[in-house]
């Protein structure tokens, strides 16, 4: 009997097959050694929008809100249509007699694979891959280790949870603000809050009024001092006055030392870039948007 492996991606995919000594290539799979290791795309199956639940709600109206179904049912998505009919026919194949979770070690990639089982049927036992290596020993050792994976359904039940609240939230808000203002007006759950934290700081730099200070610095030789009041020593010199008067008091007077630390540090080499400070940095050095660094990143990680 065959093993059924279910990857996020395509390249862990290849890495799965590699560590498990499978190497045919098929049409979205690759077979060998009583394995055989397809994978998503990302999310191949969500939930559905509210006109594919009842076709009265393509029309956005007031009285129509709040839409709370019983149950929000799922479907496949277009981009993925072609490669879920090969993940499902691999779950229903007769040879198959259990299939293995290999999508990301997290609540995200528990659900894309939930997910795609619950719209295909499936009732085969399926048994848990959980690693952050993709190394042949690390992915080889994580087979060793197989959990059923009902010791994860309450991972499933928080991604569902999210997955259900944005809907509810997105749907409904989006609507709501649409309808009453008469513009496409798009709400989220993590959205609309974001946007807000953005909108208000945007404000209080558009309010704040610069302010004049003062600096107080004393020449040392090798460095230079700056003043700050020991009572509070991150308030400014507020005039100029004040500046004139301490400095005044001061000047050509002899000053003494009295503490001095010494510390021994290591400055270990820089880490790899994670994604948002490459964002970060491409965008700094070369005008990329976030999408395009992301898009470029996958395309490397996919390829090479």
């Amino acid at each position: 009997m065959t093993t059924l492996i279910v990857a996020e991606k395509p390249s862990v995919a290849r890495d799965i097959a590699h560590a498990m000594g499978a190497g045919k290539r098929g049409q979205g799979f690759i077979s060998g050694g009583g394995y055989v290791v397809t994978w998503a795309l990302g999310h191949l199956v969500s939930l559905c929008e509210p006109d594919e639940i009842n076709p009265a709600l393509k029309r956005w109206r007031d009285e129509d809100l709040p839409i709370l179904p019983n149950e929000i049912p799922l479907k496949t998505l277009d981009h993925g249509k072609e490669q879920y009919r090969v993940v499902e026919k691999l779950m229903r194949a007769r040879d198959v007699a259990r299939i293995v979770c290999a999508t990301d070690a997290g609540r995200e990639g528990e659900l894309i694979f939930r997910y795609i089982y619950t719209f295909a049927k499936c009732s085969k036992p399926v048994d848990r891959l959980w690693i952050s290596s993709m190394t042949d020993e690390a992915i080889r050792e994580g087979f060793r280790n197989l959990r059923p994976s009902a010791q994860y359904d309450a991972l499933y039940d928080s991604a569902r949870c999210r997955a259900e609240a944005d809907w509810l939230v997105g749907m409904n808000a989006s609507r709501a603000y649409t309808v009453k203002y008469g513009a496409l007006l798009t709400m989220g759950r993590v959205q609309t809050p974001t946007l807000a934290l953005l909108v208000r700081r945007r404000r209080e730099i558009e309010a704040f009024v610069p302010k004049p200070y003062w600096v107080v610095t004393a020449d040392f030789g090798d460095y230079s001092g700056v003043y700050f009041d020991p009572a509070d020593p991150k308030k400014p010199i507020d005039s100029a006055d004040k500046a004139k008067t301490i400095a005044d008091a001061v000047r050509g007077k002899t000053a003494s030392v009295e503490s001095v630390t010494k510390e021994n540090k290591t400055e270990p080499p820089p880490q790899l870039y994670d994604l948002t400070t490459l964002q970060r940095e491409a965008n700094r050095a070369l005008g990329l948007t976030a999408q395009q660094v992301l898009d470029a990143a996958q395309s490397l990680y996919e390829k090479h």
